[in-house]
C-alpha cells in the first residue's frame, strides 16, 4: 500500500464515524474547518494502521543472502511511531536490533522496515517488542536476535499522570544473548544513544 494514494477498503465507512465522533464531541462537522476533518482523519488512520497488510517475514526473505557471517549485526536508533492501543495515542522513540547470523544475513533496510511494519498497528510496547524479536527470530533462523526499545507514550503526557519525561525501555532476547556477556556487548554499543 502506498500511503499517499492507495487507502484499503471501508476508508468511507471509517470517514463517517469519525464524523459521528466529532459530532458527540460537541463539534460541527459542517463548519468550514471540519468539513473534510472525518476524512482526513480516517486516511492517516489507514495509514498509520498500515501494517497490517505486510507481511514481516516476507520483507526479511526478499533479501536473503548467504554469508559467512556469525557475530552481531546491530541496527540501532530505528525511529518510530505507532499507536497505543489502549487510547490510540501515539508512542515513540527508537528500536535497536542485533542478530547473529547462521549462515544468511538479511538486507540492513529490512530490520527497519520489520520495525516499520509492528509499529503500524494497534500496539503495546511490550508485545511489539516481542514480535519484532520472534519474526527475525523465526524468519533468519540467527543464533540470536537482541531488541531495545525506547519510547516515550502520549498517554502518559496527555492524559492520566501527565508525566512528560518519562521513558519505557522493553527488551527482548534469543539464542547467544541469553549469556549476559553478548547481551552487555549489545547494550555497551548502544548505550550512547537517547531520545
Amino acid at each position: 500500500m502506498n500511503p499517499e494514494t492507495e487507502y484499503r477498503e471501508g476508508l468511507d465507512e471509517l470517514a463517517s464515524h469519525y464524523k459521528q465522533i466529532i459530532t458527540l464531541l460537541g463539534e460541527d462537522t459542517e463548519r468550514d474547518g471540519l468539513l473534510k476533518t472525518p476524512m482526513r482523519v480516517a486516511k492517516a488512520m489507514q495509514v498509520l494502521t498500515r501494517g497490517y497488510t505486510m507481511d514481516a517475514r516476507k520483507v526479511l526473505t526478499d533479501a536473503l543472502f548467504k554469508e559467512d557471517y556469525n557475530h552481531m549485526v546491530i541496527v540501532k536508533d530505528i525511529d518510530f511511531f505507532s499507536l497505543c492501543e489502549h487510547h490510540i495515542l501515539p508512542f515513540y522513540g527508537k528500536v535497536h536490533v542485533a542478530y547473529i547470523p547462521n549462515g544468511y544475513i538479511t538486507g540492513l533496510s529490512k530490520i527497519a522496515r520489520v520495525v516499520d511494519i509492528f509499529s503500524h498497528r494497534l500496539q503495546v510496547q511490550e508485545r511489539m517488542t516481542m514480535q519484532i524479536r520472534e519474526c527475525i527470530d523465526e524468519t533468519l533462523h540467527p543464533l540470536g536476535v537482541m531488541v531495545v526499545v525506547e519510547a516515550k507514550h502520549m498517554c502518559m503526557q496527555m492524559r492520566g499522570v501527565e508525566k512528560q519525561n518519562s521513558i519505557t525501555t522493553t527488551s527482548e532476547f534469543s539464542g547467544a544473548f541469553n549469556q549476559a556477556k553478548t547481551r552487555q556487548e549489545f547494550m555497551n554499543l548502544i548505550s550512547h544513544t537517547s531520545l
